[in-house]
Order: structure tokens, then sequence, then C-alpha cells
């Protein structure tokens, strides 16, 4: 067959994300992957990871706004969800009295839309009581949302309270009864991103229309952002012009104005009695503020005054000095090792905690900032492990959460307060909630899979240029080494994305439960490669743009580990990744067919000449280049897989092509479904007999709205992967 030359127009009704041809063409599609993956298993499997995912018993954190301890819950009752409160005594008891806030059920019901749940942001009061939130709500799963202003009091959104229309929106907020909006109102007011360039102060009742503009970027920039913080006596607004995806430039307003006419591109404007003045710090650090300090966090090795700070420091300043130019006051506080990345700084009301990963296991520390920021290991962390931790009530408590968990261990739910960092994990004090005493487990969640099959470890691949890659492996234990070993594969290597141990009940019931016909169990793994953010910046950094392809080599490297280690072989092992992981699981099937038997690739960028056009792909140029620049055009279509496809149509020698499932939806206005087609169209036009196709209309780029959707795009890989690799 000839090689198609012009990939764009191969099928150009395609671009047309919600055109009836092309609905149909999808339609069609999906409807024979149904078929092929209908069986009395994989609906066993759907109903079993559904029926966990709607568990009664399952772990339920609450964030506390006064006497509000809100969550948001689905379950087979409410698919849509119900934003609900309960009281502090009855939580901690073990029996929540739940009230309902907000049923999406009957919202959608009256409202004739499926709403799906997007979060809620407080109001701040400080020492006082909230008692209204934006709630952010999306019509069919996508990043668009429209925003309305609630009153948890009287149960109901706000007559003439703040309501923004469907648009790809964010908003703090403000001062003096005001909003800090960014949105998209029409092309002006976007980015090439698809983002918001501006920054409006919103009175409530305004229309948007009226509304001031009190910052705006460049439309060639990513995006605008505003927030502010209402730390009594140390109340600031911060703008956020965020020039491509890792870097941008921040000014923050001191004192309770909003920065009356500040310009991304000038660095400077006036508010209400305040200037608004540029931080001065790398593009690419990450910049934030406790009371009077500056928080700093650079990507890149920094030089200040003559010293040198490593990427991933923890520095800090007094945020008046460093705005004055005085230097000699910025200090580090943490400085990771070789072997070290901080995943994470946040602070309580009045101290600062740094999760860390120490060779992908988690540890974690306080930081001390009236004690000199003296920094105190907490204790308690299982090995092998993964930690999250958040702040109960940040604006008037030190109480944090804490979730600890790994393959086999279901998530702990410990309350703890960093006033006391004794005992963590063990019996302390107990802790009320009120910020004294030691640390507390709240729960734990009930083992959904049998894990007694199961043992974990990790190991380390080398890659082509001597890299060390590291990787965990879930094997059934004793298992002979002779090759014979199911195992699915699950990577991703973009974004600073880091892949830690956790519990998923998918993993287990869609995978880890399954048994081959002679009872032989299966293995999972987790491959640590390039372009996350496992050992910090530069771990990502040495998978950027041209240098995408060390992420590729380092995921062939764990699969090759893993068949000559005798684990598994080429026919039974299957990979599986989604976004990123889809340019990831899309580049392993033209690169390294021999390596898979089946390769699961979701929501994916696929065509590198042309992702910038789709979608919110023109925010990514950072991360792989940009196809308008002639010296990035090399290596894009380098990594492009749909043209590495197109360029084996004239190959010599036959090629034994893996089992392939592609799969996105017509709603994911983040990537779009508009690469995932055209490359399975070429598939198609190649010949290529042992690929599927599969698009789901609503779902945005998680594929799902509820458990029932969320279980089957989960049940999905994994039933598609199982049964290319045993199928006799």
């Amino acid at each position: 067959m000839t090689k198609p030359t012009d990939l764009t127009h191969i099928h150009s009704f395609l671009d047309e994300i919600r055109g009836e041809a092309a609905l149909e063409w999808a339609a069609e599609r999906t409807s024979a992957t149904d078929e092929h993956l209908a069986s009395p298993e994989h609906e066993r499997v759907v109903a079993r990871i559904q029926e966990a995912m709607d568990a009664q018993d399952r772990l339920i954190t609450v964030s506390r706004h006064g006497e509000f301890h809100t969550n948001f819950w689905q379950d087979a009752e409410h698919p849509r969800g119900i934003w609900r409160t309960t009281d502090w005594d009855s939580y901690v008891a073990g029996a929540p009295r739940w009230e309902t806030l907000l049923d999406l059920d009957e919202l959608s019901a009256d409202e004739g839309v499926n709403w799906v749940w997007r979060g809620a942001s407080w109001e701040p009061k400080p020492g006082g009581q909230p008692r209204r939130a934006l709630v952010m709500l999306s019509p069919d799963g996508g990043d668009a949302v429209v925003v309305r202003e609630f009153d948890a009091v009287d149960r109901g959104f706000v007559d003439g309270g703040l309501e923004l229309p469907l648009a790809k929106t964010s908003v703090s907020w403000g001062f003096d009864d005001t909003f800090l909006v960014s949105t998209v109102t029409g092309e002006d007011d976007m980015t090439r991103s698809t983002y918001a360039r501006c920054v409006r102060r919103v009175r409530r009742g305004q229309d948007l229309a009226d509304a001031e503009v009190v910052f705006e970027v460049d439309a060639s920039h990513v995006a605008a952002g505003a927030g502010v913080d209402t730390t009594p006596g140390f109340e600031k607004t911060v703008f956020r012009d965020a020039e491509d995806f890792f870097t941008g430039t921040n000014y923050v307003a001191l004192g309770d104005g909003a920065g009356d006419g500040a310009d991304g591109g000038a660095g400077g404007g006036t508010g209400v009695g305040v200037t608004v003045q540029k931080i001065d710090a790398p593009g690419d650090a990450h910049v934030g503020f406790f009371e009077d300090w500056l928080i700093i966090r650079p990507m890149s090795t920094w030089e200040v005054n003559g010293q040198s700070y490593p990427a991933g420091t923890v520095l800090v300043v007094k945020t008046t000095e460093w705005l004055a130019g005085e230097r000699s006051g910025l200090r580090a506080v943490l400085v990771p090792e070789q072997s070290e990345s901080v995943q994470g700084v946040g602070f309580t009301k009045n101290f600062g905690f740094a999760l860390i990963m120490r060779d992908v296991a988690s540890r974690v520390v306080r930081l001390d900032p009236r004690n000199d920021w003296q920094v105190t290991e907490l204790p308690g962390v299982p090995a092998l492990s993964s930690v999250s931790m958040w702040p109960l009530d940040e604006e008037n408590s030190d109480d944090v959460w804490m979730v600890s968990e790994g393959f086999l261990q279901p998530p702990t739910l410990q309350l703890g307060s960093l006033a006391s960092v004794s005992g963590a994990g063990g019996e302390g004090d107990g802790d009320d909630g009120s910020g004294g005493g030691g640390w507390r487990v709240i729960g734990v969640a009930p083992e959904r899979f049998d894990v007694s099959a199961h043992e974990v470890s990790q190991h380390f691949a080398v890659s082509d240029d001597g890299a060390r890659v590291p990787y965990f492996l879930v094997a059934p234990k004793d298992a002979p080494l002779d090759g014979k070993t199911p195992v699915y594969v699950s990577a991703y290597g973009g974004f600073r994305v880091s892949r830690t141990p956790v519990y998923s009940s998918a993993v287990g019931l869609g995978w880890l439960e399954r048994r081959t016909d002679e009872g032989r169990a299966p293995a999972f793994v987790v491959a640590n490669i390039r372009g996350g953010g496992e050992y910090g910046p530069d771990w990502h950094a040495a998978a950027l743009r041209e240098k995408r392809p060390r992420a590729y080599e380092d995921l062939a490297a764990v699969v090759r580990d893993l068949h000559e280690r005798g684990v598994s072989s080429a026919a039974l092992t299957g990979m599986a990744g989604g976004s990123n992981g889809g340019l990831l699981a899309g580049n392993m099937y033209v690169r390294y067919p021999e390596l898979f038997g089946a390769i699961s690739c979701g929501v994916p960028l696929l065509d590198m000449l042309r992702y910038t056009q789709l979608s919110a792909g023109h925010s990514w140029i950072a991360e792989y280049g940009d196809p308008d620049v002639p010296g990035d055009v090399e290596h894009l279509r380098d990594i492009s897989a749909t043209h590495r496809l197109a360029d084996t149509a004239n190959s010599e020698g036959e090629v034994t092509w893996p089992e392939l499932l592609v799969w996105t939806t017509a709603s994911d206005d983040r990537v779009g479904p508009v690469q995932a087609r055209h490359f399975y169209a070429l598939l198609e036009e190649l010949g290529h007999r042992n690929a599927w196709y599969h698009e789901e209309v609503d779902g945005g780029h998680s594929g799902s709205v509820d458990h029932a959707s969320a279980a089957r795009t989960a049940a999905r890989s994994y039933s598609f992967i199982w049964g290319a690799l045993t199928r006799q």
C-alpha cells in the first residue's frame, strides 16, 4: 500500500467533533468494539468495579468551613451525586448525620441537563462563619463549566448572586464583595490555548460585559489567572501570566485591593491604594505565600547573589524585602537530595508541610516558620506507599488530613495537628480536630479485592543511555519466572506527573483477581519513566521536547527487564496510557510492536504536527515543541505516532502488530477526539485488523460522568488487554 501523504485530510469530516457523519463513524466502530468485548466475565468485572465505587463503607473525608463539614458523594441511588454536610462530632464518631446541600440528580431532572460536579469554592471567612460558595458544574464532563453562587444556610442558589455562563473558567473570591473572574467571553478574550486571556473584577449582580478588566495577557500565552489571600493583616492579590504550561510571571498587590489596571505585559498598575509589583523569580518557579513570607521553588538551577540553588529547592524570604530588591534574606529550607523530589508544599494556620519522595516512596516533613523554619520529619509513613496531605481548615486551624496507601494497602485516613508531630500513625493523645493532641485514625478503607496472592517490589531497569529507571511490580507470590505471567504495564512520562503506589479497586477487580485457564495470576506494573516528576524537575526535563524519545526508551527498558527476568514475555505483556500516556501508548505501538501483545491508547495526542491546532493543544508547546517553528518539526514528526504509522505503509518486511484499543470521548475539550479518530482511520486504511475503536459522547477527558460510566471505562481496558493476552 502506498503511504498516505496528506494525513490532515484522510477523512476531513472527522474534524467536526459533533458532526453527524463523524459521530455516526464513531458510533459504528464503538458498537463493534462493545460487541468484541461483550462477555459475562466483562460484565461481571464492570459490575464489581461499580459496586466498589458505590459502596456505602467507602472512606469519607470532609472539608471544614465553620460549622459546615462538607463532602460530595455518589452512589447507585445518587449517580450524579449529592453535596452534603454534617456536624463534626457525629463525623469523627463514625456515624455522620448528613444533610443535603445540593442534589445534582434533582437539579439535572429539574433543568434538563445532566450536570457533572466540578467542585465548590467557599467564601473566605478567617475566624468567621462562611455561608456562601461558588459551585462549578459541567454539562458533559468536559473542562468548561457554569459557575453559580450558592447559600449553604438557605440551601439554594443565591438570587442575584454571581452566575457565569458555560466556559473554561476560574474564579476567586475577591475583596469588598467582588470576584476575580478568568473566563472566556468570546474569541477576543481567548488565548490560542482556549483559556481566558483577561481577569475581570466582577461585582455581585454585575453583567460580565460591564466588568472591569484588571489583568490581561497576550493571546499567545496560555492563560491569565488571579487569586486573593485573605489572611488578616497579610491580605494580597496575586496575578499570574501563564506564558506557557511551565513558565510565567507573577504579580502581587499587597493590601485588600484587586489590583486595578494591572497589565501582564507591563508588570505594573494600581489598585485601591496599592501597587501591583512583579515578583522577581524564575519563570519556571512555583511561587506562593505564607503571611509575610514569599515561598519560591525553582524548577531549574537558580543563581542568586552568587549562591546556586538546585532545582526543586524550597526557598523563603520576607515578601516586602524581596519586592524592595533586597536579596540577602533569601534562604533554603529544603534542598532535595539526588534521589528525592519535593512533590508539594502546603500550609495550615501556623505551619507548613512538604511531601517528599525518595526513590518514589513518600515521606512528610513539617515546616515551622515561627521557629526559624525548623524542619521536622513526620513518622509513621509505611514503606513503598504514597501519602497525600491537606489542611482541614487552613484559615483557622493547624489540623491536617493524611492518607497513606499502597498497591495492596487500602487507604488509611488520619487526622492530626501540625502543632504536635509526635506519634503520627501511633496512639498519641487523640485529636478532636481543634488543633491539640496527637494523630487519630479516622478510618481505614475496606479491602475491595483479595491481596493474598500478590506482593509488591521495586526494581530498576537500565535505559538505552544508561539511566536507571524505577518500576513497581505487583506480582503473584512465588510465581515461576518462566515468562508466562500476564502483565499490565501502566505509565505516563510527562508534565512532571509522578506515578506513585496507590490502592485501586479497579486494578484489583479488573486485573489482579483474574486467572488464566491454568490458574496463573497476573502482574501489574507502574513504570516511573522520565518525563515524570519522580526525581524532581531534572527527571522531567530529561524527556522534554526533542528528548521525548527517552521516555519511550525507558518504558521499553522496563518491559525488556520484565522479559529478561522471566516475569513475562511479549505475547503476555500489555500496556495502557491516557492523554500524554496515550501519546506514549501510540509511540510504543509504532516503535516497539515486538514487545507487546496488547496496548490500550486513551484520549490520546497522536498527530504532533497538528496538535497545537486542536482543543487545548497550544498550551503544551513547552512540553513537546511547536510545529510552527521549523526547528521543532523534525523531532515532533519523530514522536508523532500518526506519521510514524503512515511510514510503515512502505516499510520492508512484515510487522506483527499487538492488538490495539484506541478510545476517546466526543466531549473531551482538552485533547479532543480528532487525533484518535484520524489515527484509527489510518489504521483501517493500512489494514490493521486487530485494532479497535471506542468513543463515548459524554465524559470529558476522564471518560466518565458517574460511577457507571467510570466502571465501564476502567473495565474496558482491562478486559481488552486480558482477552488479547490470554486468547487461545
